[in-house]
């Protein structure tokens, strides 16, 4: 019988896994490196897809609370020119097939659904090792120490925990996106707020873009993206947050302003994240005892799949532990041989997406994404 399961990461992958487990009557024990829920910020918009978010959400019986923190009008989408023009404007039909909600709030709604302690705060893993009969050790900073009978890496893109399954790691894509935000913005940033609408806003050419989500509280959070190496971000001193925006801003320049405002009038210190990726393909043999879910396993190109995937990772596990209680080995084998096939094809969706927004065809290769076109079925392409 399964006694407990020891969940490395308190992102929404591990904690929709820690619920499941939860909701099947099967004790689980998160471990998080940050010092509190409120510890750093939890990123941006999401949109949760019906097929697999959604699906995650309902197995966790959170379909209700997540309802309840949806952004009204955030499925709107637009495409802009550079110079401001635009490209298409589809308003959002409310029809909750793709609703969108922050990260953060959602996080929160999970953490409210699990027994009290269920997350241990504070605890950052320094080492993991493999004790035999599918048991691990798990070392901390803070000299803590657990040992597993059942051990899950939903740790990200650095998973402590992947090197004693694969020796894969994360590779620069050569893409980086600089995150800025603005508030109160249709009191303060007009002309922005307007460009930008009641949702999504892409301004994309190839190599290069401005992505925009409007989220509630009247806030605009930018993404600029940019394919450049790894010697041009590291030449940036982020530090100096108004000489790195001047530099990014630069990329830009004969951009309507009110596109580039977005970038120069950021109220945030810009943060450059550069985008990594594991193989497509990546999988590991069995291994007793222990299994990975999300960035973890299967790290790709944003392109709205990550969290969505991580949940429906999550979700997918509980259920197979609960189906299979007696017999670990056989969740654990039926839930990777599910996740590989279908995380190796949404990774190869993802470049393609990645290639659709910054690529020769941009922006018209994401536009007709988001139509539904064919690709070259577009008159003159």
């Amino acid at each position: 019988m399964t006694s407990s399961v020891t969940i490395i990461g308190a992102g929404l992958g591990g904690l929709v896994l820690a619920r499941v487990l939860h909701v099947h009557g099967i004790a689980a024990t998160v471990y998080e490196a940050d010092a509190s829920t409120g510890a750093r910020t939890q990123g941006g918009q999401l949109d949760i897809h019906e097929h697999d978010g959604q699906v995650a959400l309902e197995a966790a019986g959170l379909t209700a609370a997540f309802r309840a923190i949806v952004h009204e009008g955030g499925e709107a989408t637009r495409v802009l020119r550079p110079d401001g023009g635009v490209l298409l404007d589809e308003p959002d039909e409310g029809d909750g097939a793709r609703p969108e909600v922050l990260r953060g709030d959602l996080r929160r709604v999970l953490l409210e659904s699990l027994p009290a302690n269920t997350v241990r705060w504070g605890h950052k893993v320094t080492s993991v090792h493999a004790l035999g009969d599918g048991r691990h050790e798990i070392g901390f900073t803070n000299g803590a120490t657990a040992v597993s009978d059942v051990l899950v890496g939903a740790d990200g893109s650095w998973s402590r925990v992947r090197p004693l399954l694969s020796d894969a790691t994360p590779s620069y894509v050569g893409t980086v996106f600089v995150e800025t935000y603005l508030h109160d913005v249709d009191n303060e940033h007009p002309d922005a707020a307007r460009a930008v609408g009641g949702g999504a806003m892409f301004a994309l050419t190839p190599g290069k873009g401005i992505s925009v989500h409007r989220e509630a509280g009247d806030v605009l959070h930018t993404y600029v993206q940019l394919n450049r190496s790894d010697d041009w971000v590291a030449a940036i001193d982020f530090e100096d947050a108004e000489a790195a925006r001047a530099t990014v801003a630069a990329e830009f320049d004969g951009w309507a302003p009110e596109l580039t405002a977005l970038i120069t009038d950021g109220e945030t210190a810009p943060v450059p994240r550069k985008i990594f990726t594991l193989p497509n393909d990546h999988r590991w043999d069995r291994t007793p005892g222990i299994t990975l879910l999300g960035d973890a396993a299967h790290l790709m190109p944003p392109s709205g799949d990550g969290a969505n995937l991580a949940m429906l990772d999550g979700a997918e596990l509980g259920r197979a532990i609960a189906d299979h209680p007696d017999d670990v080995e056989a969740a654990l084998a039926v839930y990777e041989e599910a996740m590989f096939t279908r995380s190796s094809a949404v990774a190869v969706e993802a470049h393609e997406t990645l290639e659709l927004c910054l690529g020769e065809t941009s922006p018209f290769g994401l536009i007709d994404l988001i139509t539904g076109v064919a690709v070259g079925e577009r008159a003159g392409r």
